[in-house]
């Protein structure tokens, strides 16, 4: 296992090893750390009906969720450009050390309100553990090297994904939901104390500016965005002064933050970033990627909780495959990339096998096969894949050291703001299918005093009559369908960016090491 570099200039211009940097306890607290992030979300969501259970708050217990994925992604950027200035140990520290506050004031919360503040707690810091851990990969380690590392990440996401679930449940089950939000203390106060001893970066030599406008314009514009996905469609008609309101917020925020980074002397986001156009296709690529990806997988496992009737056990079981696919492509890729130096195929690959996993999604229908529904999420899985790290990696290969963390922070916080995007624009799309089918196909009558969302619950509809169980069956299936339809057009962009990225290679060196710089990559690619 390599070594990182350092800032300081070996014989020759190289910069030399830095043995004092632990690389195998920095990399697994870094794994730690994202496994944390990752985990968050999903075990939070098993306890929610217990939270609500013992201290009530029904009516705002949604902002559990929302206030958490609100707080993170305003503040993901705002720590990859902290990380740039005052160096990535830090202010990596720092997030952990705010999450952990976080967490320990949400474990101890005693109303729904003070749960929900607290989670904004947890959130600001959580914004900055999965931005930090890139930036900190990309600074110890070339992006050749570094790819080795990228797709270890994906087995993170993975394991976090699959056991999140069950870990809240056996947690909220035998001890209590409190203990949801108690157990991130000690894997994180372990990643604290890796961190702290075994990683030694270069100090950082530059005259730090904050740029607080570009801070204040972009946190209103993604809180702006983020309420008008989460409440389009549902809280608020998309015609409603409500949601109007905020998109007028969100434009006006939006322009006032490219102006402010323009006259900003360090921004946030570097508008200079985006004359590379690496840089702005996978950054583009990467928006397509969570609109899709992760936008799509919570009406898949809604097509096996209602149209197969798997419980949710079992339901999870189903999904594993999809997993074992994602974690396999983004195994074999990396692996290769490390090799070839090449990264370009993987992102129109993804897109290319995505399209026709989509395609395939939306033939499914109540008498499709078990055998079959789990071959298309495998292949869905293997799409996903191939673009989770790969995107990551690119926009780093020719950015400047100096911009690392900005570079990291803005891909990360396209996939997640896609992602909500993605989840907003397909349940608008489901739900006033949905609407339409059971009115449809179902007596009339039939459902009266039933929750129309208690109908995914696999107790609710076990319960009713075969006739109108089949035919919940049939109005869920004709309103996925759509679903997966509109991702493909969304799909059909993302190959159209991808196809347009340049094939260069993975700088084996840093840019400011003498190694190889973007020049030589021009050079390198107009001789293939």
């Amino acid at each position: 296992m390599s070594s990182p570099t350092t800032g300081s200039r070996g014989p020759g211009g190289a910069a030399p090893r830095a043995p004092e940097t632990k690389v195998k306890s920095v990399i697994v607290a870094c794994l730690l750390a994202v496994f944390l992030a990752m985990l968050d979300a999903q075990i939070v969501a098993t306890a929610l009906p217990r939270i609500v259970a013992d201290v009530g708050g029904l009516d705002v217990f949604a902002w559990v969720t929302t206030a958490y994925i609100i707080s993170s992604s305003v503040t993901t950027p705002v720590y990859g450009k902290l990380g740039d200035l005052f160096g990535r140990k830090k202010v990596f520290l720092i997030a952990i050390a705010v999450f952990l506050v976080g967490s320990a004031a949400s474990g101890a919360a005693q109303t729904m309100e003070q749960l929900i503040l607290f989670r904004v707690l947890q959130g600001i810091g959580a914004g900055g553990l999965f931005v930090s851990v890139l930036a900190i990969i990309g600074e110890m380690f070339s992006p050749r090297e570094g790819a080795r590392y990228f797709n270890l990440f994906g087995i993170v996401f993975a394991a976090a994904a699959i056991s999140g679930p069950a870990i809240g449940g056996v947690l909220t089950d035998m001890l209590s939901w409190h203990w949801v939000f108690l157990v991130n203390l000690p894997i994180g106060l372990v990643v604290f104390g890796m961190i702290s001893t075994s990683l030694h970066l270069p100090p950082r030599k530059r005259q730090a500016h904050i740029d607080y406008a570009g801070f204040v314009t972009l946190s209103v514009t993604i809180v702006a965005l983020t309420l008008l996905a989460s409440w389009g469609g549902g809280e608020y008609g998309w015609a409603s002064p409500q949601i109007i309101g905020l998109a007028a917020v969100a434009a006006v925020a939006a322009v006032l933050f490219v102006t402010a980074e323009r006259r900003a002397p360090e921004p946030v986001i570097p508008l200079h970033l985006f004359r590379d156009s690496t840089f702005t296709i996978s950054v583009l690529v990467s928006l397509v990627a969570g609109v899709v990806f992760l936008g799509v997988v919570n009406f898949l496992a809604l097509y096996v909780q209602v149209v197969i009737g798997a419980t949710p056990t079992v339901s999870g079981l189903l999904l594993l495959p999809m997993m074992f696919g994602l974690v396999a492509s983004s195994i074999v890729s990396g692996r290769v990339i490390n090799e070839t130096g090449r990264y370009k195929w993987y992102p129109v690959l993804s897109m290319a096998v995505g399209i026709g996993g989509a395609l395939l999604f939306s033939t499914m229908d109540t008498g499709t096969p078990r055998g079959v529904v789990i071959a298309y999420m495998l292949l869905f899985g293997i799409a996903a894949g191939l673009n989770m790290q790969t995107l990551t990696m690119a926009a780093q290969n020719t950015a400047p050291r100096d911009d690392i963390g900005a570079v990291h922070a803005t891909v990360s916080f396209t996939r997640q703001l896609g992602s909500t995007l993605g989840i907003s624009a397909f349940a608008a799309l489901f739900y006033s299918r949905l609407t339409h089918e059971l009115t449809r196909r179902v007596p009339a009558g039939a459902l009266a005093g039933t929750d129309r969302d208690a109908l995914s619950s696999h107790k609710v509809l076990g319960g009713l009559p075969e006739s109108v169980r089949q035919a919940v069956k049939e109005a869920y299936t004709h309103a996925l369908g759509p679903v997966f339809l509109a991702a493909v057009p969304v799909l059909v962009v993302g190959l159209v960016l991808a196809l347009r990225m340049k094939n260069l290679p993975l700088r084996s060196g840093n840019h400011d090491n003498g190694e190889e710089t973007p020049e030589d990559h021009l050079r390198t690619a107009a001789e293939h």
